[in-house]
């Protein structure tokens, strides 16, 4: 919005596997360096992970972030190589025009994360969303042909930077996930918990209308508790605004 991981093993062996990972960083990919996907850079950087960022523009225009940040920029082809968790930060109108195949040198069970949010004003009308009510994560997990999870879309980027709480902390925000994969789900739950967010299980892909703009949990700041009851008191129908 402008303006525990599944690694296959259980007891002792789980728990050092699980400190490796920690203490070398995930490969993430990050495809978008606006205001979601930029800070996302600079959080997850800060956190040890190895990053790769991509955008329309080409790897030269994220020099001054690169910088900053020491994540690695790339073609957009080259994002996912080598990734566990790719996150997808652009507009939805532009979702059609990543490479064919641009996961296919991911890494074994990679989560992607679709942050996007359909503005038809912006992003053209698009036929299956208004007509057909498909949800707009469901139209964009068709374009990749690779099952999505939806987050951070109703979060300010700001907040990304400003507002991480420890565990328990009183005032810790709440984020909304949704998505078919529960193996994928566990996974970005984690990283968002990592980031510093606690998170609710908004369902599944088919559920996640109840996330996308002009819901009451669309830029919503609130803990568990309030992430869930705007969740349960979100309605189906798009504003004609919203329609394209």
């Amino acid at each position: 919005m402008s303006e525990e991981p599944d690694n296959g093993t259980t007891g002792a062996e789980g728990s050092a596997a699980h400190l490796r990972k920690a203490r070398h960083g995930m490969k993430i990919g990050i495809i978008g360096a606006g205001n979601i996907g930029g800070n996302l850079t600079r959080r997850l950087t800060a956190l040890g992970h190895h990053v790769s960022v991509a955008n329309s523009r080409g790897p030269h225009t994220l020099t001054a972030l690169a910088e900053e940040t020491g994540a690695t920029p790339v073609p957009v082809e080259e994002a996912a190589r080598g990734a566990e968790i790719v996150i997808v930060a652009i507009p939805v109108k532009a979702v059609p025009d990543l490479p064919a195949g641009l996961l296919d040198e991911a890494a074994d069970g990679v989560a992607v994360v679709d942050t996007g949010n359909y503005y038809p004003q912006r992003d053209g009308k698009i036929a299956q969303i208004d007509d057909e009510g498909l949800t707009e994560s469901r139209w964009t997990q068709r374009q990749l042909d690779h099952p999505v999870i939806k987050a951070f879309n109703g979060t300010y980027a700001q907040d990304i930077l400003d507002r991480p709480r420890p565990a328990g902390a009183p005032d810790r925000l709440a984020l909304p996930v949704a998505g078919d994969d529960e193996a994928a789900k566990r996974k970005v739950r984690a990283l968002i918990d990592e980031l510093g967010f606690d998170t609710v299980d908004a369902g599944g892909l088919d559920d996640s209308w109840r996330q996308q703009p002009d819901t009451p949990v669309y830029g919503l700041r609130a803990g568990i508790d309030g992430v869930t009851k705007a969740l349960a008191e979100a309605g189906p129908e798009r504003k004609p605004e919203l329609r394209g």
